[in-house]
């Protein structure tokens, strides 16, 4: 098994920022694509920000410039700096991760989720 534990998210005024971080532990072998996913009341869950194993990343065209991801691999972690948050990027962040484990296993992993509210 596979756990993931979010932290990072909370309160913040338009235009301030906020770091976000997902650690995986548990029976890893390797991690290949680590993401950001947001989910606001009412809409589906869409992708925010992916990062590969070799470091390319994929973004929302709603947070080019202002939304950078990265990871530490000898971590396993991968973070999301949010900057010029607006309003709009309320929601709820899911970090997933694609695990493969002791048993060469591809599969992916959901963090619990954490609370982003973009609010003066």
């Amino acid at each position: 098994q596979v756990q993931l534990v979010e932290s990072g998210g909370g309160l913040v005024q338009p235009g301030g920022s906020l770091r976000l971080s997902c650690a995986a532990s548990g029976s890893i072998f390797s991690i290949d694509t680590m993401g950001w996913y947001r989910q606001a009341p009412g809409k589906q869950r869409e992708l925010v920000a992916a990062i590969t194993s070799g470091g390319s990343t994929n973004y929302a065209d709603s947070v080019k410039g202002r939304f950078t991801i990265s990871r530490d691999n000898s971590k396993n972690t991968v973070y999301l700096q949010m900057n010029s948050l607006k309003p709009e990027d309320t929601a709820v962040y899911y970090c997933k991760v694609d695990v493969i484990d002791r048993l060469r296993l591809l599969r992916g992993y959901w963090g619990q989720g954490t609370q982003v509210t973009v609010s003066s």
